[in-house]
């Protein structure tokens, strides 16, 4: 059992990581918030079917449920750096043959099996980013002060993925709107491969790799099936519900105003609050818990999705995403600093992955399901899955505070 050292006073998470390290993450994880919508958009212009671009989304979406969270046990076992690289590489090649295929005289089937295969070998940045950076705290970082350095670096990591779970469908609009629609899926094919590159080849990697046989005991797999562990899944899950739901809705209510390809610009309205909140979630006083604000912050995003089948304008949905924005950013904050305190020893990096997965196997999901909602009954019924999805998160947060309440 090895003794951690205190840190001096003046450490901070910048100077372990080098300046370096957040702008490469973060566009990093850029790839893996433009492939579903990409995927979607890319089908959807190409074999003009909604509901084969639902599916086809949903199939990345079953390929990383299957494997994402194996990429992330093997990143605990192996090191970050190995399986970043392999799946980066296989990823960015998938990428660019279903940009070819989607136009090709194919089966519908063979763009499904390309989709899973993305789905499976998605880079999981984002969670192997906190997980990470949660091993450098707890290495460098003195006891006293690692919950709250802990609390910021989830509260920025959250922001980020705000960022580019809003931003990625923002920047497919554009690519798909001004150039063509396989552009999107091509940008993300390059993007894996320079930055995902980048990321797996950061020094940082090295910081957080498991050190052959001195590495850390890791804790039954067993652990990882713990009601507090599964809750703050199931949490992320109805998050990636809830932006499969609403982007896919959004695009059937502007696709019934003429102009679909501005779906993921319109979409963009609700990281306004919702990176600015997650960023801000530091500054919450330490009485307000975590349970608390998984409640009350869902219970924002469930307000603000009430609205959506009343609404008649594309100015009135983008009052109601600036709403529902604002509790979006410090959800997703609280569902990942839960995870971080309860992860099992040596099995960071795994649950980070489960929650990660969690997200975009609710978003392909939604998008598959709401495609066929409004393909036989419009937008306007479309818009209830966006509720419904809202609804899972607020109630798997009210498990979270039984939970925390019993413990």
């Amino acid at each position: 059992m090895h003794t951690t050292l205190a840190a001096p006073r003046h450490t901070s998470l910048v100077r372990e990581t080098g300046f370096s390290y957040f702008p490469i993450a973060l566009i990093a994880r850029l790839p893996f918030a433009m492939m579903v919508v990409g995927i979607l958009t890319l089908v959807v212009s190409a074999r003009g079917s909604l509901a084969l671009g639902g599916m086809t989304s949903a199939m990345t979406g079953i390929g990383t449920a299957l494997i994402g969270p194996l990429l992330g046990a093997a990143a605990d076992r192996f090191g970050q750096r190995r399986v970043l690289l392999l799946s980066g590489t296989i990823n960015s090649a998938l990428l660019l043959a279903i940009a070819w295929l989607a136009f090709a005289t194919v089966p519908d089937a063979a763009l499904l099996a390309v989709a899973f295969l993305i789905g499976a070998t998605m880079p999981q940045v984002a969670p192997l980013s906190r997980s990470r950076l949660v091993s450098i705290i707890g290495r460098t970082f003195s006891k006293d002060r690692r919950e709250s350095v802990v609390g910021g670096t989830m509260a920025y990591e959250s922001a980020a993925d705000e960022i580019v779970f809003v931003f990625g469908p923002v920047i497919v609009g554009l690519l798909a709107t001004t150039m063509n629609p396989a552009a999107p899926v091509v940008g993300a094919a390059v993007l894996a491969l320079v930055f995902v590159s980048a990321f797996a080849l950061h020094p940082t990697a090295a910081k957080a790799a498991p050190a052959g046989a001195a590495a850390v005991a890791q804790a039954p797999a067993r652990e990882l099936f713990r009601p507090a562990v599964i809750t703050t899944v199931v949490g992320a899950l109805g998050m990636g519900l809830f932006f499969g739901a609403m982007l896919t809705s959004l695009t059937a209510f502007m696709a019934e105003r003429g102009a679909p390809e501005q779906a993921g610009l319109v979409y963009g309205a609700m990281g306004i609050g919702s990176a600015a909140l997650a960023l801000g979630v530091a500054l919450f006083p330490a009485r307000f818990t975590l349970s608390a604000r998984w409640l009350t912050f869902a219970a924002i995003i469930v307000a603000g999705t009430l609205a959506l089948p009343f609404v008649g304008s594309v100015a009135a949905i983008t009052v109601a995403l600036l709403i529902i924005g604002v509790g979006i950013g410090p959800t997703l904050v609280t569902q990942y600093s839960l995870a971080a305190a309860r992860s099992p020893q040596g099995r960071s990096a795994t649950v980070m992955t489960m929650l990660g997965s969690a997200i975009i196997v609710g978003q392909s999901a939604a998008s598959a399901i709401t495609g066929l909602i409004a393909e036989n009954g419009g937008a306007e019924v479309a818009l209830i899955a966006p509720i419904a999805a809202a609804g899972v998160v607020l109630g798997a947060g009210a498990v979270n505070a039984l939970l925390a309440r019993r413990d």
